[in-house]
């Protein structure tokens, strides 16, 4: 395949694909955009007008049918995701997923049934994006010691997109698109073990504030059942404790930030690209990333790197998204059963 011309195809060209991914798979060589399917025909043909992609279809079979097309970028709500997944594995394409991987863990677990059974094809979910120049610095700085014995993680994600009430629903806010999902807890579940080890257990409590919101295409007051504020105690395998605060009706700046609270000293990052080793109140330390591995967005170059080159994917594989939608499906498991789930039983 390195010798070759690389086809694509859509599924899916919402605001990432067309603002990330379309543009950059156009920033490298010897790719051809050959095909697009959005929700409708209409703006299937937007998007090619607008990229230069060679055909608009209506169907994803004519995508996955297609014999010019050798890997399919999957830009759709959640509710596609497994369906696609398999369907593009099973017609013989590499897959480029977007996240959130899927509905729930057994619809991810049978999206990494079906890459193992065609371990020939890359099989890549669209990592999390806010820690990507620093998650290898901040690996380092755990493994090399610098804080000492490491024992808490806190995650505050803190905002206010929600708090207008006459905003109208989004995909977000409905179950039977996004699953079990929530807010942006799973992108930062992704974060916390990129960094510091898969989640053994958790106990989870919510809220919903606002219960109903207008459904522009129906015009109509729907429920919402997924929370506008969330709080999650997990333990890690290593034993580490992590505490989530997500909410998106805070009434204040917006907060992002992660603390690693360690037995000798502590990191925060700001959510941007921005580390501080505190030792004491007045002992602080600037830690830029490391040069070498502060990459940032490459993930339409990784995704190729591993087709062209079969490199393994690092950022972020199949078994890797069926372990963030454990955790996912397990906080929604605490939420019905008011008590602490062990990610073992999902």
């Amino acid at each position: 395949m390195s010798n070759k011309k690389l086809r694509i195809g859509f599924i899916g060209a919402g605001g990432n694909t067309t603002s990330r991914h379309i543009p950059g798979f156009q920033s490298l060589d010897n790719i051809e955009l050959v095909a697009v399917c959005n929700r409708t025909i209409e703006s299937s043909a937007r998007v090619a007008k607008q990229f230069g992609i060679k055909n608009a279809v209506s169907k994803p079979e004519e995508i996955f049918n297609s014999p010019e097309i050798d890997a399919i970028c999957i830009g759709t709500w959640p509710y596609r995701h497994s369906e696609y997944s398999i369907a593009a594995l099973q017609s013989g394409k590499h897959v480029l997923c977007e996240a959130r991987m899927a509905m729930n863990a057994t619809e991810a677990k049978a999206m990494l049934d079906i890459a193992n059974q065609h371990r020939n094809l890359v099989a890549q979910l669209v990592p999390a994006p806010m820690d990507l120049p620093v998650w290898q610095t901040v690996r380092r700085l755990i493994s090399e010691q610098k804080l000492g014995d490491l024992r808490e993680v806190h995650v505050d994600v803190l905002n206010g997109t929600a708090i207008d009430e006459t905003l109208p629903l989004h995909w977000r806010h409905q179950k039977k698109y996004s699953g079990m999902n929530i807010m942006m807890f799973g992108i930062f579940a992704e974060i916390v073990t990129r960094w510091t080890g898969k989640t053994e257990s958790l106990v989870a409590d919510a809220q919903v504030f606002i219960p109903s919101r207008i459904d522009t295409e129906s015009g109509k007051q729907v429920q919402i059942e997924i929370p506008d504020s969330l709080g999650v105690f997990a333990k890690l395998e290593n034993d580490i404790r992590v505490t989530y605060r997500i909410s998106t009706v805070i009434n204040d700046s917006p907060s992002t930030s992660i603390s690693l609270y360690g037995s000798e000293a502590t990191l925060y990052w700001d959510g941007q690209d921005h580390l501080t080793l505190s030792k004491s109140q007045s002992e602080k330390e600037i830690i830029p990333a490391d040069s070498q591995t502060a990459i940032g967005w490459n993930v339409e170059s990784d995704f190729v790197s591993s087709i062209r080159e079969n490199n393994p994917v690092r950022l972020t594989n199949f078994e890797d998204g069926v372990h963030y939608m454990k955790i996912t499906e397990a906080v929604n498991q605490s939420l019905m059963n008011q008590h602490r789930i062990n990610l073992d039983a999902i």
